[in-house]
């Protein structure tokens, strides 16, 4: 069968190492993908829906996965089903949970599922009237729409009514930001949780922990994810219940209430304050870097997986998870998260030490020129390591990256820390 990834990133190439092994693969596509995807299948230059459409007719593409959330809330997913073609990405409707904060909350609150305090819209004087009355000394200000996972700021409450005003006057976030999310500041540890889902029932996968902070200790500004792990053990079988039965379930009857079924992943951004899960919030995607750690530990290939949400079995599915651990360092070009960086040619000191059992690379903001990969983007891609505990795990990857270096190259060197203290 012929398949199509939509999207560049590692998220989008780790999909693709998933699935290479499967003999049901005839060929991949990636659109775009990127300088590394190539090797992998075939990269096409085509843009807009409409266009995807046409390629997947006229090469008779048999299944499409959308991998970031543009596609996925400009509907992308709705046009090729009306067109027959199988797709693994919620609807356009389905995908306002993560496309509107506001709608997000909205559901949480109406079909009283925890999440933290909050108050929405654009009347500014409001909005500071409801930072005032909040008990916590630090505040969350979240754009209402996308921001590549940078539209979330923790503040103290006067800087958050700074940050409030340059949301709302467009200079921060553009149109995203033209409506706002205050949220009391919840004081806990995060997991990721990945549902996969068929509208009715759902699957759960390795719950894992993403690291947000550019800089070792969790200092420094957000970024997109700079490492993950999984499995955590900061996620016991009592609390993944409790996710499972008061979060994921009634969000899917939710969804269904609302006339926006969810087929495709729901990622379960989960705050735990004293063994007690909050949604902080809901993507309609695999994230990234998580996904490149959660996907390694599949036993059951994801085709399989897939196919049971597209084709609504997900009830009676049987699925294995290896019992290994995963650690995925994200390595960034010089000036991520601030601006974009000079192109820097990658090399590599062993090159038969990049792909083995142990340890893989995805790839993400690389270009190829002349068979040589560069640098080009803001993360240039996932060392990822695997192993019998999460000690051994990290010790793969960050041995990985210790052989595939580029000029101005930044990463953590604590991935994993909460789970190893």
């Amino acid at each position: 069968m012929k398949i199509l990834i939509v999207g560049s990133g590692a998220r989008e190439y780790s999909i693709a190492l998933s699935l290479l092994n499967d003999i049901r693969l005839s060929q991949l596509y990636f659109c775009p993908g990127n300088g590394a995807t190539c090797e992998l299948g075939e990269n096409i230059n085509i843009k807009g829906n409409e266009e995807i459409v046409a390629f997947c007719i006229n090469n008779n593409i048999a299944l499409v996965i959308i991998g970031p959330e543009a596609p996925l809330t400009s509907g992308l997913s709705n046009q090729l089903r009306e067109n027959n073609i199988r797709v693994f990405g919620p609807s356009k409707e389905a995908a306002k949970l993560e496309d509107s904060k506001i709608f997000m909350k909205n559901i949480l609150d109406k079909y009283n599922i925890n999440t933290a305090k909050f108050f929405s819209g654009n009347n500014k004087n409001e909005l500071c009237d409801f930072i005032d009355s909040l008990d916590t000394q630090k505040v969350v200000v979240k754009a209402d729409g996308l921001c590549a996972g940078k539209g979330v700021i923790i503040a103290n409450k006067d800087e958050a009514k700074k940050v409030l005003d340059e949301m709302l006057n467009g200079s921060l976030f553009g149109e995203a930001g033209s409506s706002v999310v205050i949220e009391e500041y919840l004081d806990g540890f995060e997991l990721s949780i990945f549902a996969i889902c068929d509208g009715d029932d759902f699957i759960i996968l390795p719950s894992a922990q993403d690291h947000k902070r550019l800089l070792d200790n969790d200092l420094g500004p957000n970024t997109g994810g700079m490492g993950a792990y999984s499995p955590t053990p900061l996620c016991s079988d009592e609390l993944l219940n409790d996710i499972k039965q008061n979060i994921i379930k009634p969000t899917l009857e939710a969804m269904k209430n609302e006339g926006a079924e969810f087929c495709g992943v729901l990622f379960c951004g989960i705050m735990v304050v004293n063994n007690k899960p909050y949604v902080l919030e809901f993507n309609v995607r695999f994230g990234d870097p998580e996904c490149e750690v959660i996907l390694p530990l599949l036993k059951t290939p994801l085709l399989d997986i897939i196919n049971a949400s597209i084709d609504k079995k997900i009830k009676n599915f049987k699925y294995e998870i290896l019992d290994k651990s995963c650690v995925g360092v994200v390595v960034a070009s010089k000036n991520y998260p601030f601006q974009a960086s000079p192109k820097e040619e990658i090399r590599y000191s062993k090159i038969n030490f990049l792909s083995n059992q142990l340890s893989h690379i995805s790839f993400a903001g690389v270009s190829n020129i002349d068979g040589k990969l560069y640098a080009d983007g803001g993360r240039v891609f996932v060392a990822v390591g695997i192993g019998d505990t999460i000690i051994e795990a990290k010790q793969n990857a960050y041995k990985l990256i210790e052989n595939i270096s580029f000029k101005g190259m930044q990463f953590r060197n604590d991935i994993a820390y909460r789970a190893l203290k």
